[in-house]
Formats: structure tokens, sequence, C-alpha cells
């Protein structure tokens, strides 16, 4: 069943549920076997943390180990805890320094002391030197196994480093040029030394300079910079351009896809889940929502002081509350469409806090040319039905909104980042909120200037 549909996917995983039920074990071994790992991980996902723990035990070792390092990390932690003390040890010391950081971040201490310990020599300082970079880090997240070369050395020596280190290091096809400092000095791909045909050729002949990022830097940042140069690895040094590590193209864009699955969420209005959502608990779900519901359902009060003092004048003219849902909605998705696309061009790196003033500019200008044609519409429809008055009110409104709306939705991301707080954060739900207060202000006192009221 390997390469199996969606449809096919669906099938199989409710048949597994429904051997493990029955405690039919040779069946479920059967239908895990017919899978590959592609589709076991995914199928695995969708199982309450029991049953998953039961369903990776019938696994094949080998097929378990590949099955273990494409689960997401707090999937590992979670089902670790359903595993025997010896397939933990086992499965923990299978995988690479980069991917045990990882799940050791999501184990309790006294666990992730355990497990470290239970290490061979060699594999424990290895991890340790990942643990020691901070979170959030790109140092937290590259693997120390490389092969490397100097530029001295021939392509036949090269080619042996590589063959001798070819089942433990992480790459292969771009090995990383040092001088006799350990410091980077060029880089050579594999495809090149395979080409030449004179292996007496030296590396410091085919040698290409080297792209690379300090081991401190943000992981993010080291790992759009590996993705914008498509670059097969990307090179881990520390102050001094000495190799600490590498990060490959598959680690860096899983760090990318989480930083985006992250940025989504919290322009949403919740915290990330960090894991597939159908393995996720409702709890887990409801805690990742409520604090964001709290804090805007005490921002939305602004709204309701708002019109508290301006009652007596939608007293004096009840057609104007007609509009509110219109005005500050319209208000809301223009700040939304501009703080959405300017925390995107930071995530990638074509903006910076530097730019605010210029940012700013721009979103004026878009905002008032947006509320132009908007309001120009709102105008003729209220001015049809309500009379030119109250359609002055519409259109007026709706320029100043939007223009204040794309401004203050343009620049918080930009404010954000200056302030090192994460951008998505003050994007849409707070401008939203920001939005519907302060364009209700600008209505009703556009209201009394051109009503009288």
């Amino acid at each position: 069943m390997a390469g199996t549909t969606e449809w096919d996917l669906d099938e199989a995983t409710r048949q597994i549920k429904g051997s493990l039920r029955d405690e039919n074990l040779t069946r479920a071994a059967e239908l895990l076997a017919s899978l590959g790992a592609p589709e076991l991980i995914s199928a695995l996902e969708r199982l309450d943390p029991k049953t998953r723990a039961v369903a990776y035990r019938l696994l094949p070792k080998d097929l378990a180990a590949a099955v273990f390092e494409g689960l997401d990390p707090a999937l590992q932690g979670d089902l670790f805890s359903g595993l025997r003390d010896e397939e933990v040890a086992r499965v923990f010391a299978g995988l690479g320094p980069d991917d045990r950081v990882l799940l050791l971040d999501e184990l309790p201490a006294g666990v992730a002391s355990r497990l470290l310990r239970g290490l061979a020599p060699d594999e424990r300082e290895l991890t340790s030197v990942v643990l020691g970079y901070r979170p959030g880090s790109i140092g937290r997240r590259m693997s120390p196994q490389y092969v490397s070369t100097h530029p001295e050395l021939t392509v036949a020596e090269t080619l042996e480093r590589v063959r001798a280190r070819i089942d433990v290091a992480e790459t292969i096809y771009t090995v990383p040029v040092l001088d006799h400092t350990r410091r980077v000095v060029g880089v050579v791909s594999l495809r090149d030394l395979l080409r030449t045909t004179d292996p007496s050729v030296t590396v410091s002949e085919l040698m290409a300079p080297p792209y690379s990022s300090v081991a401190g830097s943000p992981a993010e940042a080291a790992a759009r910079r590996c993705a914008d140069l498509k670059l097969l690895a990307l090179l881990i040094v520390d102050e001094e351009e000495r190799l600490v590590g590498i990060l490959t193209v598959d680690d860096a864009l899983r760090i990318l896809e989480e930083a985006d699955s992250e940025d989504q969420a919290r322009i949403g209005g919740s915290e990330p889940l960090r894991s597939p959502y159908l393995s996720i608990p409702v709890g887990r779900i409801v805690r990742s929502r409520i604090v964001w519901l709290l804090v805007l359902a005490i921002g939305a009060t602004l709204t309701v002081q708002v019109l508290e003092v301006f009652e007596a004048t939608l007293s004096q003219m009840v057609v104007l509350s007609v509009f509110i849902p219109l005005l500050i909605g319209t208000g809301g998705n223009t700040g939304n469409q501009a703080a959405t696309t300017v925390t995107r061009a930071l995530a990638l790196g074509d903006l910076g806090p530097r730019d605010v003033l210029a940012v700013l500019a721009r979103e004026v200008r878009t905002g008032f040319l947006l509320g132009l044609i908007l309001g120009g519409i709102g105008f003729l429809v209220a001015a049809l039905f309500y009379g030119v008055a109250v359609g002055s009110v519409i259109g007026l409104t709706l320029l100043a909104v939007c223009t204040l709306a794309a401004s203050v939705g343009g620049a918080m991301p930009l404010v954000a980042s200056a302030l090192r707080a994460d951008p998505a954060v003050f994007s849409n739900p707070f401008i939203t909120t920001f939005v519907d207060a302060t364009g209700l202000v600008v209505y009703f006192l556009i209201a009394k200037a051109v009503l009288g009221l």
C-alpha cells in the first residue's frame, strides 16, 4: 500500500485502530507493514497516545527509526512515555545530535538527563555541543556531524574522507574546506569531486567561496539565508569563523515551516499548537486560544466605551448605527492586510525596523487610495438610500479609517520588531481592536461635524 492516496490512508488508519481495539496485533502489524514511512508518520499522528505507542512497537526496528525521526518533537516526547526503557534508549541513540536536542526540549529534565547519561561518550559529546547553544539560535538546530577536507588535499584523498564518514555525516554533498585552525576557507561539492578526472588535483583548485552563519544567530534568519541562496547546506561557524556544524536544506525548510506556522497562529489570535491537529487533546487547543480571546475581549471594551460616549449622537440619528459593522469591519480588514504584508516582508528579510518611515509613507498613500475608492462607492450607495448628508459621512469615514488602518497596520509589525517582540503578536488581533475603537471615534466626530448633531 506504499504510495497510498489520502482516502486509502484514512481507511488504513481506521483499520489499524480497529485491529488494535480488537487486540488483533497480527493484523495491525500487517497493515502497518503495508505502509511506507511517510504514510506511517501520517497514520500515527491520527492515533491517540496509547494506541500510537502500541502501533509503534509493532514496527520493524529499521522502519521504526525512520518513522520516529519524521515525527514532530512534541509527538516524539509523547511516544516515549508509552515505550519501555530499553526501547527508549535504543531510539534515542539512533537519532542525530540535532534531533536529540529537539526531543530533549520536550522531555522532563529527569528523563532528559537519564537519556544523555545512557549515550556513548562520543555521541554524548556531539549532543552536548548542540545543547550548549541557546534555544532559538541556529547552533541549537545545526548538525555537528559533517565531513570536511583541507585545501592541500587531493580529490582522491578527499573522496576517501567522504567514504570514511558516509554513514555518520549529515550530508556528503557539500564538503567544507578548512585550514589547520578549523577556519572555513571554502567549500567543494561532491559533484565537482566526482567529475574531476585527475585524482591528483588539489581541493584548492576546485573550492568555491563559502556561505555561513554564526552559531549564535537566530535560527529563522539562518534558515532563510540557506533557502534564499538555494544551498544544500549552510555552514555554521563560531565568532572566529571556525566550523562548528552545518544546516542542511531539509532542516532549514523545517525551521521555516515552524516559524510560518507560529506567525499564522498568532496573526489569527492563538498560540501555535506545535503538533498535528488531530493528535492534540481538546483541552490543549482550548488553552492555546483562551488567553488571546480574553485579552481581545478586554480590548473590545474600548469599543463599548466609545459607543457609550457617543450614545447621544446615536439616539439623535439611529441610522448611523446601521453602518457601524461595515465601517469597523472595513477598517479592520484594511489594517490586517497591511500588517500581514509587512509581517511577511519582515520574515523574508525584505524589511527591517529602519524602514518604518518608508513603509508608513507607502501605507498612508495605499490606505488613502483604498479609502478613496471604497469611500466613493460608500457615498453613492448611502446617498441613494439615506440622503447626501449621510452618504458624505460614510464616504469621509471610509476614507479616514482606511488611511488610518493601513498606516497603523504597516507600522506596528516594524515597531514590534524594533522592540524585539514577535511582529505577529502585534499584528491582526490587536490592530483590529485598535482600529475598531479609533474608527468609531472618527465616525462619530465626522457625523457630528457634517450633520450638526
